[in-house]
């Protein structure tokens, strides 16, 4: 086994990797080869920290590392970092290579002096790379209210106080949302790779309708394109037959959403107010699909 950095030779193998690796895993279908593609000329990529880890001359896993920012309470941005894709070739999963990678990176990124890492992914298989919830050091996510307990919000400090006393909002860069806000570009790239099926699987991440927020959880709550196939990033109340079902701005929509408040309180820690579910779809809208500038 060998831990290298990335070279352009390796990239169209390292993105159809992620693409495998990645596949109805946290979604239906995946992004995160196309996220990968575009980041390595975004200015936010760390190319000291785009590995790759090879096998039997084959490259089995990939990780890469990103600036981010957490807004603090009092509106000033405090510098921190992200990582992710993080990939694993299906034929290598579960078994101890996923972990063995990570570890090497987060090594490499304390030598760099980075202090605080953040991330969305599943608490089982990153606590053993040393993360916790990151509610519990006061940071907290941009689409969730921020009394909620993230199960896939995590975070780890790796320069003993570093973060502090803080408390803040962490919302992912920019750069990761590439395949949402170039949809058109997206599926051009995705047309470049054998077909796959779409499907929800348990254990996704939560999905939202990039219109409303409404969860998606079957294909039945699923709007349909212009050929009839399902739209996973729509819901049927929003999107039908390739067309939204309702002109309006995103102000209207939050409007028409504060509606809904009681049944929305049937899943909440505790209940809120209609101004106080406005207030949070205003901070959650404009990073949907349909809103996002």
């Amino acid at each position: 086994m060998n831990i290298r950095l990335e070279i352009p030779k390796d990239y169209r193998e390292v993105e159809n990797l992620t693409r495998e690796a990645f596949w109805n895993v946290y979604r239906p279908g995946c992004t995160e080869h196309y996220v990968l593609n575009q980041y390595r000329t975004n200015p936010d990529f760390i190319p000291e920290l785009d590995f790759v880890m090879e096998k039997d001359d084959k490259i089995i896993g990939h990780v890469m590392f990103s600036k981010a920012e957490i807004t603090l309470d009092d509106g000033t941005v405090f510098p921190s970092w992200t990582f992710g894709p993080i990939s694993i070739h299906p034929d290598y999963k579960r078994k101890g290579y996923g972990l063995k990678l990570l570890k090497y990176a987060i090594e490499k990124a304390k030598e760099m002096g980075i202090g605080l890492l953040q991330m969305e992914g599943n608490i089982e298989f990153y606590k053993y790379a040393g993360f916790d919830l990151a509610s519990k050091m006061k940071i907290h996510y941009h689409a969730e209210p921020r009394d909620s307990e993230v199960s896939y919000f995590l975070a780890q400090e790796l320069i003993p106080g570093y973060w502090g006393n803080r408390e803040g909002t962490y919302c992912p860069p920019k750069g990761y949302f590439v395949a949402e806000e170039n949809s058109d570009a997206f599926e051009a790239y995705e047309a470049t790779f054998p077909t796959k099926e779409k499907a929800f699987q348990e254990g996704q991440l939560p999905q939202f309708c990039q219109s409303c927020g409404m969860p998606l959880t079957r294909i039945e709550d699923c709007g349909t394109n212009a050929d009839g196939s399902t739209n996973f990033d729509y819901c049927q109340y929003c999107y039908k037959d390739g067309q939204f079902l309702q002109e309006c701005t995103m102000d209207e929509m939050i409007e028409h959403c504060a509606q809904f408040i009681d049944e929305v309180n049937k899943n909440m820690p505790k209940p809120i107010t209609r101004d106080e579910y406005k207030q949070m779809m205003q901070g959650f809208f404009p990073m949907l699909k349909r809103w996002r500038k």
